[in-house]
């Protein structure tokens, strides 16, 4: 498998189209194909919101439904918090009475991405779209931080990945932001490619292709479809990258009409050479082809980090940005919360992995862990909360990561029911791990266990709370 490296030129306006803060609510309309009910009162629209609690002065709010909220009830704190607009799909009794327009759609939701794919054609912008079963949120941090070294960069903030949050992303662009990096997050089949429909994407970045949400893909090979969706999208002068250790990177590249670009730790065209764990991050020498090799430093451990800076550092070269800013970037990242987070309680270093799990990034945490090194007798802990939506492969999962963490000489400990499989993988292979039901039962016994010089790592999925036991049982400095 060969690799090709072309540098996209970024193609700046002198002046833009126009900025959000330009939008009229006659534009607005237009671009939705919604009933104006009421007058266009002049004012700009200068944001978009769905939740009130977030709400701006001078925004547009759209007012969504979902399972267990209803938008809708919300119209008289939307104006009284600020917004010039509405967008409704139900008008409600004493519409005439309302202070500001209301824009009748047919569906909310349908509104708000149409209005968003309309903006983002009136925008001259670079797209990076990133997509895979783990790592999408430290490759976009990552990335945006090497790319800020050169470009204004518009990055998917918290988890605003999906078919509300992608657009609520887009709409957030400004007029002078050069590159986007967006994520694109998906449950089930089906659901990237209206994302890529919507961003356009430039360059596509698939961090992996692993079993999360195998419960509702059923397969890995269904799981590299739905990911394939971005490569799929992509312009014929477009750029794919991907990890030379994904074993679907051949599919995706047979399945993409852009270039495409592989990269790893010790090959590929931008690589990773003399990989080290250090007591602050990972550091090695980077490698790109074409390039002067250079010493380069993340401030997070972990092959799998190293691998996710590796997409970032190729995706900053394509656009052209210099090796020394790409590894200033690289070292300057700030990694969204609860991703590899190191700090201190007492003398013991409690890390931070919580956000979310499944079996390839249990795994990754488990191997950053083993790798970490150790002084004057101090211990490795691992305590792990059940991993979600993994169907008729749950217990095997579960067992298997409580296998891998005892093979690798880590003292682990389970919480909750489900992760009970986890105990029972870790126990038969070693007699000293440990299950609580509860987070409360087992911070008490984290904290009467570990002592000064222990490294504690935490993860499970969101519903697993795994943060609860954490600052439970070590509190921040």
């Amino acid at each position: 498998m060969t690799s090709m490296i072309v540098v996209l030129p970024i193609v700046r306006l002198i002046q833009k189209l126009f900025d959000m803060k330009l939008l009229t609510i006659t534009e607005i309309a237009a671009a939705t194909g919604a009933e104006m009910i009421g007058s266009d009162s002049g004012k700009l629209v200068s944001a978009v919101n769905t939740d009130t609690r977030d709400q701006q002065a001078g925004s547009l709010f759209i007012a969504l439904r979902g399972d267990n909220f209803d938008g809708h009830a919300f119209i008289d704190s939307a104006i009284i918090n600020g917004a010039v607009c509405l967008m409704l799909d139900e008008l409600p009794e004493g519409v005439d009475e309302l202070a500001v327009p209301v824009l009748l759609v047919e569906n909310t939701l349908y509104g708000l991405q149409r209005l968003a794919l309309w903006y983002r054609t009136q925008l001259n912008i670079t797209v990076v779209g990133i997509t895979g079963s783990n790592g999408k949120t430290s490759t976009k941090d990552f990335a945006a931080s090497v790319l800020s070294q050169h470009f204004k960069v518009n990055a998917t903030k918290g988890n605003y990945n999906n078919h509300i949050g992608l657009p609520l992303s887009i709409l957030s662009t400004d007029e002078s932001d050069d590159v986007c990096v967006w994520e694109m997050g998906m449950n089930h089949a089906g659901e990237i490619a209206p994302l890529c429909e919507i961003a356009v994407p430039d360059i596509g970045i698939i961090t992996n292709v692993g079993v999360a949400h195998i419960e509702n893909l059923g397969t890995r090979e269904g799981i590299a479809e739905e990911k394939g969706a971005l490569a799929r999208a992509l312009p014929e002068q477009g750029m794919l990258i991907l990890p030379a250790s994904c074993d679907f990177a051949e599919y995706m590249i047979e399945r993409t009409p852009a270039k495409f670009m592989v990269v790893g730790n010790g090959r590929g065209a931008v690589r990773a050479e003399e990989l080290k764990m250090t007591a602050d991050g990972s550091s090695f020498k980077l490698c790109i082809d074409g390039e002067e090799e250079i010493a380069a430093e993340i401030p997070v451990s972990g092959k799998h980090m190293v691998n996710n800076a590796l997409l970032a550092a190729a995706t900053a070269h394509v656009l052209g940005v210099p090796p020394t800013k790409i590894v200033a970037g690289l070292a300057a990242t700030l990694l969204t919360s609860g991703r590899l987070r190191r700090y201190q309680s007492t003398g013991i270093t409690v890390i931070d992995d919580t956000y979310n799990a499944n079996p390839d990034s249990v795994a990754a945490a488990i191997e950053t862990l083993a790798d970490l090194e150790t002084h004057n007798g101090s211990r490795k802990v691992v305590v792990l909360g059940m991993m979600a939506e993994l169907g008729a492969q749950t217990d095997q999962a579960h067992i298997r990561v409580g296998e891998i963490a005892a093979e690798r000489h880590l003292q682990v400990v389970s919480v909750g029911a489900v992760a009970d499989k986890i105990y029972q993988g870790a126990v038969a292979l070693d007699d000293t791990a440990k299950h609580f039901e509860n987070a409360n039962t087992a911070a008490s016994w984290l904290r009467n266990h570990c002592r000064h010089g222990d490294l504690v790592l935490f993860k499970g999925s969101r519903m697993a709370g795994m943060e609860n036991v954490m600052h439970t049982a070590f509190p921040e400095d």
